[in-house]
């Protein structure tokens, strides 16, 4: 497996400590058991067969077999012991992801060379729990100090105040699986004042409450906060805004849909950042990288698939 890895426009190539740390992490744990719907794309195969050769996943891959088998030829990847599930569609190759899952045989999904819709859309039917449904990035940055986990960017797009309630124990419940006791978490909008003619900034002040009362669980929780405030400490000096989250913040949880998927975006290819992208709350892990995104990605977001499944077992 020699073949260099590809970064997204704009980024430079550079390692990533935090992030490669759930790499080591989840080598303790046995192969996970994993359906690649869709497959057939190299950046896609990359990450997949590179978290194979970690020693994380056991991958069955889903699609079209054989331009599978013809781009692993091209990368130079040997497909012996991997097993290969021939789909001639979308809607089939979900439909056999998802009744892997039902028969036991794997223990996670990841999204292919497929939109997010496409695959979620039957999951939810089919793979729902009693919790909500939600996505998390987990960004490294050259430029802060430590994680950012951001949400939700790929699946609620209109939360509402109790929606967003249960993102936010989603996300906070994934930083404290992977390692941050007690995460710091701004709730965004435009303005760091609550105004009611902007409603997120009445949400992130109920939420704030929210988690004062317990309510939300195992936080510090405040806002409205502007990304600037929660990001940066100076900033809020400034503006003279007082809060044991700004410049330290652990989960961004924003105000929708569009503004967590800009958000995590301009992040990746305006400040270099990596992001790894898990779904929680259905019966699996669901790794949901976007279809542009560096096999680096799908290789950590494996990582956490893998940490996640181990922790439900023990639990």
């Amino acid at each position: 497996m020699s073949n260099p890895k590809k970064s997204a426009p704009g980024k430079q190539a550079r390692d990533f400590p935090r992030l490669r740390a759930f790499i080591d992490q989840a080598r303790q744990y046995p192969p996970l058991p994993l359906a690649v719907v869709n497959a057939e794309e190299t950046h896609v195969l990359q990450g997949t067969l590179e978290a194979y050769a970690e020693g994380l996943v056991e991958p069955v891959l889903i699609g079209d077999a054989v331009a599978i088998r013809q781009l692993c030829h091209q990368l130079g990847f040997d497909l012996d012991g991997i097993r290969l599930l021939d789909s001639h569609s979308e809607e089939e190759a979900v439909r056999r992801g998802i009744e892997l899952v039902k028969r036991g045989e794997v223990s996670a999904l990841a999204k292919g060379w497929i939109h997010t819709d496409a695959l979620m859309r039957p999951v939810l039917a089919e793979l729902r729990t009693g919790k909500r449904v939600s996505h998390v990035f987990v960004a490294e940055l050259p430029s802060y100090p430590k994680l950012l986990f951001i949400t939700d960017a790929a699946i609620n797009i209109v939360p509402d105040l109790n929606t967003k309630a249960a993102i936010l124990q989603n996300a906070i419940d994934l930083a404290r699986g992977l390692g941050i006791a007690q995460p710091k978490v701004a709730v965004l909008s435009a303005v760091e004042v609550v105004k009611p003619a902007i409603a997120s900034t009445i949400d992130a002040a109920c939420l704030s409450k929210m988690a004062d009362r317990g309510q939300i669980r195992h936080a510090i929780v405040d806002g409205p906060l502007a990304f600037d405030n929660a990001i940066s400490a100076e900033a809020a000096r400034i503006k003279r805004i007082h809060s044991p989250v700004a410049g330290d913040v652990d989960i961004l949880l924003a105000p929708d849909l569009n503004a967590a998927n800009i958000l995590s975006k301009d992040l990746e290819y305006l400040a270099g950042a990596t992001l790894a992208g898990i779904v929680i709350g259905a019966k699996v892990p669901i790794l949901l990288p976007s279809r542009s995104d560096p096999p680096m990605a799908r290789l950590v977001a494996a990582a956490f698939a893998v940490i996640m499944h181990n922790q439900k077992k023990m639990a």
